[in-house]
């Protein structure tokens, strides 16, 4: 009978796990990630290697999908993208901001570094 009771409990608390929001901190941390990723995808090729072009289209893709499913409202997203970018347009690529990002993005998002990768290596951005 507590068998059945508990079972009953998780096949209903399960799927509000599965697709809880993210924390406000993380949110806005992930969002920033996004928008220098963003900036940093319109760079010209001539002048940034299209190695990390193609690492921050994908990871931008990858992120806006994420934070979207997580809840996050898409035009109130739209918007601080684009604060972002305006804040970073025209300035040179940041290596270290982008690798905090990374290390920031892989630790809080669960396979996020093979998503980002499959997305890169699809060649579809």
């Amino acid at each position: 009978m507590i068998k059945k009771i508990i079972l009953t409990l998780l096949i209903v608390i399960s799927p509000f796990i599965a697709f809880a929001e993210i924390n406000k901190d993380d949110e806005d941390k992930l969002t920033n990630c996004t928008g220098i990723y963003y900036a940093y995808s319109m760079i010209p090729q001539g002048q940034l290697e299209l190695e990390k072009i193609v690492h921050s289209v994908a990871a931008k893709k990858f992120l806006n999908s994420y934070l979207i499913e997580k809840g996050v409202n898409e035009e109130k997203l739209n918007k601080e993208l684009l604060k972002i970018v305006d804040e970073l347009y025209g300035k040179p690529y940041d290596e270290n901001s982008v690798k905090k990002c990374d290390e920031f993005v892989y630790k809080t998002v669960s396979n996020s570094k093979d998503e980002i990768l499959k997305i890169v290596n699809s060649g579809i951005y």
